[in-house]
């Protein structure tokens, strides 16, 4: 039972636009290195991924765009809420993001952030943009499939 409870993973934040803004091609978990009180503000959920993005620099991963609140209960201490997080991975990982990212019209959106064995990790997707044609074509297809479904019932 203790087992269950150490490998169990707490959802802080899901970025629910990307995946109606974005094609996901691959997903890969990557850590989160954080600083002070951060940490503290994850656990409280207090999060926002729909501006986050991550780029590759000097053979490194860094998550851009991504708000954390600052700690309610922090002091001057408190970080800057959107600042740069150097994000944690293998240099094969790395390789294989630079690779995938070379392609034209494709780039690294965070999906959502966890606590994982108590280690913040964040699901990383390579991802390439939709036409509004296709999102259209999609809730087209959504909606056929319920009216269908709604039909058998019947």
């Amino acid at each position: 039972m203790a087992d269950e409870e150490r490998t169990a993973e707490k959802v802080v934040a899901t970025n629910r636009k990307a995946r109606h803004d974005y094609t996901v091609l691959d997903t890969l978990e990557a850590g989160l290195a954080l600083k002070g009180t951060e940490v503290k503000s994850l656990r409280q959920a207090s999060v926002n991924l729909t501006e986050g993005y991550a780029q590759i620099r000097g053979g490194e991963v860094w998550l851009l765009g991504v708000h954390i609140s600052p700690y309610k209960h922090g002091n001057i201490a408190n970080i800057d809420p959107v600042r740069e997080r150097k994000l944690l991975l293998h240099k094969k990982e790395i390789r294989r993001l630079i690779s995938r990212t070379s392609e034209k019209g494709l780039t690294l959106i965070p999906l959502k952030i966890y606590f994982k064995e108590n280690l913040a990790k964040v699901i990383l997707g390579v991802c390439r943009g939709k036409r509004q044609y296709d999102r259209r074509t999609e809730i087209a297809k959504r909606e056929a499939d319920r009216n269908i479904r709604r039909m058998m019932r019947r």
